[in-house]
């Protein structure tokens, strides 16, 4: 089977560098692959191995991929001794990073992005490369007419207008260098309709959107719950407390905005109306690359006697995150090698805003995506 290149947006982010040890240290025979859905006894598919991949991508900071790998050991997040040992691994992979956009470089900076996937691709003579944003979260961007249309997109890109957010840029870079892309974030990313021609004009697949690693992740398994058992929820509320730069990151109101309005859909959507309460998220240094979340849940039973659930998820987010990155990468892979293009609802499992489809109580999306594994095998 061909090795596949994995293109990250925010390749040397907590996320990417914890996904790309990894995979090194599953290769090494170092570590089992731990988390990754994909990688279980009884999951169907016939997806790349994880000892096939090749990694590059883009970022805006210069530090190297081992000293990132290296404040991880630091913070617990991996084995100490992984940066040391997979150092060669490391090394290979910082060396296919390139510079990332920066707002302001005008459109005609998507040449170079495309470039540089490209460019990727030939040099280790990929049959397939998915680019997966693992990118600090975006504020939301108001709609502009030239969204609507591929051609209109173009042609401001074109005259160099700094048109798309970045995330989009980056989904409008992949699709133009025929690749599969994952939204990993709650970004806008390639859910703009000229992206969706274009992922349809290039053949290409993709996936997303904002990985659901933790809180999210056990809402919808617990909200299933309270609707077969016909439990009515009162309310449900949150607290997310992160540190590292994630956390950073959503202490800005604009991106906290996004990440909210991801989080808080869950229970809604399974439960067939608003509940009250809300999620709130809050920037604690002290945690590093840690995230604690407590939520409280009112409900009624029988004869209306009201009850209450308590739950506390401790986690990091990196090594949670990290495995599904690769998993939903040898998934698009396979999908665009099945001939599979635009959105594919299917990965839903994976997202706490999943595209193309309303479907969000994770027994039943684990099922869409186990029947989908066997489709593609």
């Amino acid at each position: 089977m061909d090795k596949l290149g994995v293109w990250l947006i925010g390749a040397r982010g907590s996320v990417a560098t914890t996904a790309i040890v990894g995979a090194a240290a599953i290769r090494a025979g170092a570590a089992p692959p731990q988390g990754c859905v994909s990688e279980s006894p009884d999951f169907p598919g016939h997806l790349v191995p994880l000892t096939d991949l090749a990694f590059g991508g883009h970022d805006i900071t210069e530090i190297s991929l081992r000293k990132r790998a290296e404040q991880l050991g630091r913070a617990g997040v991996i084995s100490p001794d992984l940066p040391e040992l997979l150092a060669s691994d490391l090394d290979a992979a910082d060396a296919e990073i390139r510079p990332g956009h920066v707002p302001g470089d005008g459109g005609r900076a998507a040449a170079r992005l495309i470039d540089d996937i490209a460019g990727f691709r030939a040099r280790h003579g990929l049959a397939r490369v998915v680019v997966v944003n693992v990118s600090s979260t975006e504020p939301p961007v108001g709609w502009r007419p030239e969204f609507g249309r591929l051609a209109d997109l173009e042609e401001r890109l074109a005259a160099g207008d700094d048109v798309l957010p970045p995330s989009s840029l980056y989904a409008y870079a992949a699709f133009q260098a025929g690749c599969g892309y994952v939204e990993f974030t709650p970004s806008t990313g390639p859910t703009l309709p000229a992206l969706a021609e274009l992922a349809a004009r290039r053949g290409v697949p993709y996936a997303g959107r904002d990985g659901k690693t933790g809180e999210t992740l056990v809402k919808s398994a617990l909200a299933p719950m309270f609707a077969d058992r016909a439990l009515r929820v009162r309310s449900w509320s949150g607290l997310n407390l992160l540190g590292g730069g994630d956390g950073a990151t959503l202490a800005d109101p604009a991106a906290r905005s996004s990440k909210q309005l991801s989080k808080d859909q869950v229970v809604a959507k399974v439960l067939g109306g608003p509940v009250e309460g809300e999620t709130h998220i809050d920037y604690v240094p002290d945690l590093g690359e840690w995230k604690t979340a407590w939520d409280h849940v009112t409900f009624e039973g029988f004869l209306g006697v009201r009850m209450t659930l308590q739950f506390t998820w401790q986690g990091c987010d990196s090594a949670l995150a990290a495995p599904l990155v690769l998993d939903l990468a040898r998934l698009v892979a396979r999908a665009h090698e099945k001939g599979r293009c635009g959105i594919l609802p299917e990965l839903g499992y994976f997202f706490k805003s999943p595209l193309g489809t309303d479907e969000h109580g994770l027994a039943a999306q684990y099922a869409r995506l186990r029947a989908f594994a066997e489709e593609l095998s």
